[in-house]
């Protein structure tokens, strides 16, 4: 790497060019000014950052010295709780208290609806995400297994029908008609300030008129009706001479619906950026949205475009007033945690950069465009998603991480606002005090199933062996976890004011599936919940037509609350005596998942992609799916429930399965024709025998070291 010498920093070359010469232009920073400033911050705080992370190692090696010393003895749950008060894993819970964060675009505070997670490193995928803030209700549904039975090659006039008559009953329930229904009607007008429906013998109206909000056209014969319903419009276009419209008997073309109403771009466990340039490559894409001049190059049906990110809605109101409604997702960048460094700067000790104090700093520098175009946040903010954060005292230095970068780039107190993934055990049950950190700048929770346990599994790895992956799901820890985040966050009050999240649908080939499963994430409180694709938002959205979540919030408030002591229960198995049938199908099930990512992440840099399962169920998978299978693997060879060589075995099986599953990609190298020399073979094996001795189970620090060396090998 090629590096640049400023005051105490070596910079590389290509990120320093980038900063100086794309990003700050245009900004009201002055490169010599914000170097000179940033330079001090990081010395600050990179000591600071440090020793959160050696404080991490002491607590889990104080759990793992207790689990020790329990062994063959009854678990007594409180005594266990009391220790971990002792070691300050647990803290003192103060008094209540409601958050205070203000300046929050109402995608977060007051609209209920799906959020997309997107890798930065792919403009494509970025601008596809950005631009799904709205999207056909018909293709989404044509496109899907939500309507049984094969599309074919050729348009499927009896499928489109079923379309036709499955959005119509959605609509009857969403925004009904008095006394007709939505399959009746043979025409729609606007008259005065009412939308008025046509039938054989009558015209009717909404049963509630105020949902009708505008249309384009003219009243008599409109081109488009927009109506709103829990907050999210729908808009329903009428075209005579289009395919659809000109067979449909109201000449409907087509109903186009709020679907992703934010996303989060991600550059933390979906992509693979090790170095300074590949940390460009994820900067450069967040400028450009937050510049709003992101494009990229794309081809379809032989026809090549230009792909950009989409113009605001316009509209008439009913009254007769120009309406424009925002045209894109709100983003949010999900920054990466604490634990890792990054090479593309260098301090003047000699080592490298937090990562996460880097990425806090330029992802800001970039945001400082939008808060002049306000391209993206209307309300002057920046949103960051802080993953993998371990307690109270670890949200206190993202806080004052935040606070030095807005007092570098001369921008108002809280204007970064935070986002914190309940992913780690040590947040979860410090969640209420976790939040008092940030009062001022928080906007999100959301909950995760496989960072969460894998965490679990590390945080626990001497009690015994843990129970098999499938059980998790069901176990009490989890479900007791997934109501006390919902529970915490609305008696901090962030009901009309955050998120509070839910985690990603993760078969995006499974729609139907989905929308039978999906609709108890708004049903559990939450006012957003993830998406693998623009079209699983545009499915999805329609569980928060049928689900008023500020309602659900209030029910909610009144339940009985979850328990601590009931996430406190370790998933771990009471003297397991499995089959070995059963043990080498875990194995195998893990293995798989944990080649077939790993594969493409270390050959490739590929850090999110439609993964295979063992069945060869297409999965969205990022780094997430390597802990919990990477740990689960190395719990039951701590614990003897498989062998080393048994382990071995299953990899280099599952290794040849992954071959064959990707043999259609041109660019795949094949692991199974020299285990020795396959780097990524040798990650997926480490992940697993080294998975022990990873700080808190992590991946990254693994998975960085063999990408570097198969960088540095081609």
């Amino acid at each position: 790497m090629s590096y640049i010498k400023n005051n105490n920093l070596k910079i590389n070359s290509v990120l320093y060019e980038f900063i100086n010469e794309k990003v700050i232009p245009g900004t009201n920073v002055k490169s010599d000014e914000f170097w000179n400033k940033f330079e001090k911050a990081v010395h600050e705080l990179a000591p600071i950052n440090k020793n959160l992370i050696e404080k991490r190692e002491i607590i889990q090696k104080e759990i793992d010295k207790w689990h020790k010393s329990k062994k063959d003895k009854d678990f007594n749950k409180r005594e266990y709780t009391d220790f971990l008060k002792s070691i300050y894993y647990i803290s003192e819970e103060k008094e209540d208290f409601k958050i205070e964060t203000s300046d929050v675009d109402q995608e977060i505070a007051s609209i209920a609806g799906p959020q997309l997670v997107v890798p930065v490193d792919n403009a494509r995928y970025a601008l596809n995400a950005a631009n799904a803030r709205w999207g056909s209700l018909y293709d989404a549904l044509y496109g899907t297994d939500v309507i049984p039975g094969d599309k074919g090659e050729n348009f499927n006039e009896d499928r489109a029908k079923k379309v036709i008559t499955y959005v119509r009953n959605f609509l009857d329930e969403a925004a009904p008609i008095i006394d007709i229904s939505w399959k009746e009607i043979t025409s729609i007008k606007v008259k005065d300030s009412d939308i008025v429906f046509f039938s054989t013998n009558k015209e009717s109206y909404l049963k509630d008129k105020k949902q009708f909000i505008g249309f384009n056209g003219k009243k008599d014969n409109p081109t488009s009706v927009l109506i709103k319903n829990n907050n999210l419009h729908i808009d329903i276009l009428i075209d005579s001479n289009h395919k659809i419209g000109k067979s449909d008997k109201a000449s409907i073309s087509d109903i186009i619906i709020e679907s992703a109403l934010s996303t989060i771009i991600d550059n933390e466990d979906s992509v693979a950026a090790v170095d300074g340039e590949d940390k460009v490559k994820c900067y450069r894409n967040w400028l450009g949205l937050m510049k709003g001049d992101l494009t990229a190059n794309m081809e379809k049906n032989g026809k090549k475009f230009v792909r950009k990110l989409n113009p605001n809605r316009n509209y008439i109101s009913k009254d007769g007033k120009k309406i424009s409604l925002h045209g894109r997702a709100l983003l949010l960048n999900r920054n990466v945690g604490h634990l890792m460094t990054n090479p593309a700067i260098i301090l003047k000790d000699g080592t490298e950069i937090p990562e996460g104090i880097m990425d806090a700093f330029v992802s800001t520098l970039c945001a400082l465009h939008d808060f002049k175009n306000q391209k993206n946040s209307r309300t002057g903010s920046v949103y960051i998603v802080k993953p993998k954060m371990h307690g109270p005292e670890e949200v206190a230095f993202t806080n004052k991480l935040f606070a030095k970068v807005e007092e570098v780039l001369g921008i108002k107190k809280y204007s970064i606002k935070v986002g914190i993934m309940d992913e780690e055990r040590r947040t979860t049950v410090n969640l209420k005090e976790c939040i008092r950190q940030v009062k001022n700048r928080i906007v999100f929770i959301n909950t995760g199933f496989l960072d969460r346990t894998g965490d679990e599994m590390h945080t626990s790895f001497e009690s015994g062996p843990m129970i098999f992956k499938g059980e998790m799901k069901k176990s009490t820890w989890l479900n007791t976890y997934e109501n006390w985040n919902v529970d915490i966050g609305l008696s901090c009050g962030f009901s009309g004011k955050a998120q509070i999240g839910k985690g990603m649908w993760a078969m995006p080939d499974q729609m139907a599936n989905m929308m039978e499963q999906k609709i108890g994430h708004p049903k559990s409180g939450a006012n957003c919940a993830w998406v693998p694709s623009p079209t699983a938002a545009t499915l999805h959205s329609m569980h928060y037509h049928k689900i008023d979540v500020f309602k659900e919030q209030d029910k909610i408030k009144s339940r009985s609350k979850a328990k601590l002591e009931d996430i406190l229960e370790i998933p771990k198995a009471d003297r397991p005596n499995w089959p070995m049938d059963d043990i080498n199908r875990e194995l195998e099930n893990n293995a798989q998942g944990i080649l077939g990512y790993v594969v493409r992440w270390v050959d490739q840099g590929v850090g999110c992609s439609k993964v295979p399962d063992i069945n060869n169920v297409g999965l969205m998978e990022d780094r997430a799916t390597l802990r919990i299978s990477s740990q689960h693997i190395a719990n039951w060879l701590h614990h003897g429930v498989c062998k080393k060589d048994q382990v071995m075995d299953v990899m280099k099986k599952m290794a040849k399965i992954v071959d064959d599953q990707n043999k259609n990609d041109p660019s795949y190298q094949k692991m199974s024709d020299n285990f020795e020399k396959s780097i990524a073979f040798s990650a997926a094996c480490d992940l697993v025998f080294k998975g022990r001795v990873q700080p808190s189970g992590y991946t990254e620090p693994l998975l960085h070291q063999k990408r570097l060396e198969k960088k540095s090998s081609v």
